[in-house]
């Protein structure tokens, strides 16, 4: 069973500031005090994801797993048996001052006899944490939009050699006698553009509507 953990949402950092996710899986060790600590980090879109990286990293061997993730305004963290708000807690705030999103941490350790006390604990896993993250390949988060369209059999070639040029993935592609459906998956800030382009293409015969 996996363990409990504190839960809730709060702004970490101004609108304005560019998000990022990790490329891929990173990984980070370090050894303070003859305890050994291990941060495994991966990118994760949803708390199953995160939960099924927690499984997969987690060492049962360990003194203790210890972890956090956040995905947008949800985020999670546990101390696994480490004094409360010492490591979880610690590991989230480190995400947060990397700049990160969608992303969980697992920090692993093996403890060397030497107690580290709160602040230790806390410099320990979080420093870890941070300096995993620090290190690893990033992409920035583009927020994205999903839109629906229909269109003439027609103007389907053109439109989604247009519709690449923006930046526009097709989710779905659906056709029936009058024509074709599309879903569309682009960023955000190419939709204003890609209305124009639809209400052109069709000759204002059809309009994109959104989706989500």
């Amino acid at each position: 069973m996996l363990p409990t953990a504190a839960t809730g949402s709060h702004l970490f950092l101004p609108m304005s500031e560019p998000l990022h996710t990790l490329a891929g899986a990173c990984r980070h060790g370090e050894e303070i005090r003859k305890s050994r600590f291990l941060a495994l980090a991966a990118p994760v879109t949803s708390a199953e994801q995160a939960l099924a990286f927690l499984r997969e990293a987690g060492d049962p061997t360990a003194t203790h797993n210890c972890w956090a993730y956040r995905i947008g305004q949800e985020y999670r963290f546990n101390d696994d048996g480490e004094p409360g708000g010492t490591a979880g807690r610690s590991i989230l705030q480190a995400i947060e001052g990397q700049g990160m999103d969608q992303v969980m941490v697992v920090v692993t350790r093996w403890y060397g006899g030497i107690k580290l006390g709160a602040g230790g604990l806390m410099r320990a896993y979080g420093g870890t944490a941070a300096e995993c993250l620090r290190r690893a390949e990033r992409v920035p988060i583009v927020a994205m939009t999903r839109l629906g369209v229909h269109c003439e059999f027609a103007e389907l070639a053109l439109l989604k050699a247009r519709l690449k040029e923006l930046q526009a993935e097709i989710e779905d592609e659906q056709f029936g006698a009058s024509g074709v459906d599309l879903n569309l998956r682009l960023p955000d800030d190419r939709v204003a553009e890609a209305r124009l382009l639809i209400s052109d293409v069709s000759r204002g015969r059809s309009e994109a509507h959104r989706l989500d």
